[in-house]
């Protein structure tokens, strides 16, 4: 029996549990859920308690998770990007496999040489973005090779949405993953990409202004802002000499001039705490932002600071906020993101009967056979309901497929890996499909 540990049990892991449960019988595992929250955790096991349990974990406790981990043969970590090395080094000392759907660090790179000394494998970035992106470009870009075609240009872009049925804001937009990152997105260093032969970067004060648009059939229009290094795949993707090479990510168009006011105001600064409590209002903090002004009009001194990028739609939005009302913010001392989020948590909450909707788009441009030949190929996935979200589904599942895959021995490889190689991202797409997790192209 294959003893299988998921530390985290957070929004993302619905449909990764479901499925490693409906396959362990025949897989012969067992599965572990550690959260730390005990009561959800075997909440989440009740679904198959014959061959699961729950068990609380503070996994930034040392102790207990590398004695926990100690007891499994795979160890799938679903906590916040920046506890993944903590786990990996625990399964390093140990010798577990170990999967994250996570970007692979500086740091975890550099372990890779102890990581094959220990003879386990360390898959990463095996989520929707990244993840269900990679293997899904790596498909087409390795078949378009085999048929000696030259990549020119190659742009992908994803977004985790709210399904129409569902969408009854002007924001066009609800949370259905880690609200933080939503709030801090595109932060941390100038986004950088290469368009023409030419290498661009956008910091992060003019990311929202900076966008393209992009057209997913039977869903329309969306905002595309460029990802903070898109450059860095032109080695993972094998396009070293590419013209052109873009990652980015998706809102509904109109979103993006709203958000970029919050930018230009500051209020996604997460560096330091304001000087307002509870009781203070929405009003006061817009207010905190803007210079001074002989008008005591809050909306006038706000277009008069951000200037004609304040357009009517984007004033409707911030207005439906309640960002003009002279309600509480109910938060203490919290930096001026945090206090946003906390107002966002309550407007964009995705509700019981709600859908979310996950939105991937692939560009290709090559010649091949001496014709140039442009490439779409889309992704749309809705949720079940507000547990098995598409969010849940397309970073789940690629994650409970490659776990099977480690435990029958498909893969052979040892060392910090990502799903890159067809004899991983293969397996992986064709059981998607099964799930309706299915790319679309045509020839533009």
């Amino acid at each position: 029996m294959k003893q299988i540990l998921i530390i985290g049990a957070g929004r993302s892991a619905s449909s990764l549990i479901q499925y490693l449960i409906q396959h362990a019988k025949e897989g012969e595992w067992h599965i572990t859920i550690a959260d730390q929250n005990a009561a959800h955790a075997e909440e989440m096991a009740s679904i198959g308690a014959d061959v699961a349990k729950g068990v609380a974990l503070d996994a930034s406790n040392a102790k207990d998770r590398s004695a926990l981990i100690a007891k499994h043969d795979l160890v799938i970590s679903m906590l916040p990007a920046t506890m993944h090395l903590d786990v990996v080094k625990d399964c390093i000392a140990l010798r577990k496999h170990v999967i994250t759907p996570s970007y692979v660090s500086n740091e975890l790179w550099a372990l890779d040489t102890e990581i094959k000394a220990a003879g386990i494998i360390a898959l990463n970035e095996l989520g929707l973005d990244p993840g269900i992106d990679h293997m899904s470009a790596m498909r087409i870009l390795d078949r378009i090779r085999e048929q000696g075609g030259r990549i020119d240009a190659f742009e992908s872009h994803t977004g985790g949405l709210v399904a129409p049925e569902s969408d009854n804001n002007p924001w066009n937009y609800k949370f259905s993953w880690n609200p933080r990152n939503v709030v801090l997105a595109g932060q941390g260093g100038a986004a950088m990409y290469i368009r023409d032969g030419r290498t661009k970067y956008i910091p992060y004060h003019k990311l929202f202004q900076q966008t393209q648009q992009v057209s997913v059939p039977g869903y329309g229009d969306f905002d595309a802002y460029a990802n903070r290094d898109s450059l860095k795949y032109r080695a993972i993707y094998g396009l070293e000499k590419i013209p052109t090479l873009l990652r980015g990510t998706l809102r509904k168009a109109g979103y993006c001039a709203a958000w970029d006011v919050f930018v230009q105001l500051g209020c996604t600064d997460d560096s330091y705490k304001m000087e307002l409590g509870p009781t203070a209002t929405w009003t006061d903090y817009l207010m905190a932002f803007l210079p001074p002004s002989e008008s005591s009009d809050l909306r006038t001194n706000l277009a008069n600071y951000i200037g004609p990028l304040l357009t009517t739609e984007v004033m409707g939005k911030l207005e439906w906020l309640g960002l003009f009302d002279d309600q509480p913010i109910g938060v203490d001392r919290l930096s001026p993101a945090a206090t946003l989020q906390s107002l966002l948590e309550r407007k964009w909450v995705l509700g019981p009967e709600d859908k979310d909707l996950i939105v991937m788009w692939h560009r290709f441009v090559c010649e091949l056979g001496g014709k140039k030949h442009e490439i779409h190929a889309s992704l749309a996935v809705e949720g079940q309901d507000q547990r098995y979200t598409g969010m849940a589904k397309t970073v789940g599942l690629p994650v409970a497929i490659a776990a099977k895959m480690v435990l029958n021995g498909t893969i052979k490889e040892r060392g910090v890996m990502l799903p890159l190689t067809p004899s991983i991202y293969n397996p992986i797409l064709d059981e998607l499909e099964e799930f309706g997790i299915v790319f679309k192209e045509v020839e533009i």
